[in-house]
C-alpha cells in the first residue's frame, strides 16, 4: 500500500513548526503582554514616536530605492547573458552568482576602504580634481544603499535569467515584421513576459533589503534601520520587549509587502 504524499513533507513541516513556527509565535504573543493583561501600548508608542516612525520610513525608503536600482541594473545584465551563446552563458552567470560566495561583512569592509575619506573614490575625485576635499560618502543613506545594491543585485539577476531564457526569440522577430522597432519590441514583448522573473527578484531583494543588518551597521554609522535598532534594544539596552515589538513589525511588514506582490502579479496574469 502507497504512503500518502504528505508524509514526505511531514518531517520538514515538523522541523519548521518547532524551531521556528512556535518560536516566533511566542515573540509575537509577548508583544501584547503587559502586568495588566493585554495591552497594545508597546504598538501604540512604536507608532506615535517620531523617531522610531523615521526610523521606519528610512527602512522602507532604502529598501525601495535599493530594489528600483537592483531592477534597473539587473535587467539589462540579465537580458544580455540570456541571449549569449551557451557555452559563455555559463561563465558570465558565474561571474552574476560570485559575489553571493562572499560574506556580507567582508564586501561590507570592503564598501568602508572604498567609500572612506581616503578612500579610492575620494581619492580618483581629487586626483580629476573634481573636487577640493574629500566628500562624505562613508556611513550615510547613499553608502547603505551601495552595500545592499551589491548584496542582492545578483539575486535580481539570477531571478530574470530564468525567465528571459525561455522567451522565444522568434516573438521579437514576429514584432519587427510587423513593424515595430527594437525598442517597442522590447515594451511589448519582451518587458511583459519578463514580468514573473521581475516580482519574484523585487520580493527576494524588496525583503532583504528590509531585514539587513550587518550592511547597514557597517556602512550606515549612526543611521539606523529597523534591524540595526532592533540590535541596540537587545544587546546594548537589554529592552527585549521593545525588540520583539520591531521584530513582529519586520515580519508584518514582510507579509504585508509579500502580499501587495502577489496580488500585482495575480492583476498581471489573472489566468496564472
Amino acid at each position: 500500500m502507497k504512503k500518502p504524499a504528505y508524509l514526505l513533507v511531514l518531517p520538514g513541516a515538523l522541523f519548521l513548526t518547532v524551531f521556528m513556527v512556535i518560536p516566533i509565535a511566542l515573540i509575537i504573543l509577548s508583544t501584547f503582554q503587559t502586568d495588566n493583561g493585554i495591552s497594545l501600548a508597546g504598538y501604540i508608542n512604536f507608532f506615535t514616536d517620531s523617531y522610531t516612525l523615521g526610523i521606519l520610513w528610512t527602512t522602507l525608503k532604502l529598501s525601495l530605492i535599493t530594489t528600483i536600482i537592483c531592477i534597473l541594473l539587473g535587467f539589462p545584465s540579465a537580458y544580455y547573458i540570456s541571449r549569449t551563446k551557451v557555452s559563455r552563458r555559463g561563465i558570465y552567470l558565474a561571474l552574476a552568482i560570485f559575489p553571493l560566495l562572499t560574506s556580507a561583512v567582508v564586501r561590507s569592509f570592503s564598501w568602508m576602504v572604498t567609500l572612506g575619506k581616503n578612500g579610492l573614490i575620494n581619492n580618483l575625485l581629487i586626483d580629476l580634481h573634481l573636487i577640493d576635499k574629500p566628500i562624505q560618502i562613508l556611513y550615510t543613506e547613499t553608502s547603505i544603499i551601495i552595500g545592499l545594491v551589491h548584496l542582492f543585485l545578483p539575486l535580481m539577476i539570477i531571478s530574470l535569467i530564468g525567465v528571459l531564457e525561455n522567451i522565444d526569440g522568434d516573438l521579437v522577430k514576429a514584432a519587427a515584421s510587423l513593424g515595430a522597432s527594437r525598442f517597442k519590441a522590447f515594451i511589448n514583448v519582451i518587458l511583459p513576459l519578463s514580468v514573473p522573473g521581475l516580482l519574484v527578484g523585487s520580493t527576494l531583494v524588496l525583503v532583504g533589503s528590509l531585514t539587513a543588518y550587518a550592511t547597514p551597521q557597517l556602512l550606515g554609522g549612526k543611521k539606523r534601520v529597523l534591524a540595526t535598532l532592533l540590535f541596540q534594544n537587545t544587546m546594548t539596552l537589554g529592552d527585549w520587549k521593545t525588540a520583539s515589538i520591531i521584530a513582529t513589525i519586520m515580519i508584518a511588514l514582510t507579509f504585508l509587502l509579500i502580499g501587495i506582490i502577489n496580488s500585482f502579479a495575480k492583476k498581471l496574469n489573472p489566468n496564472g
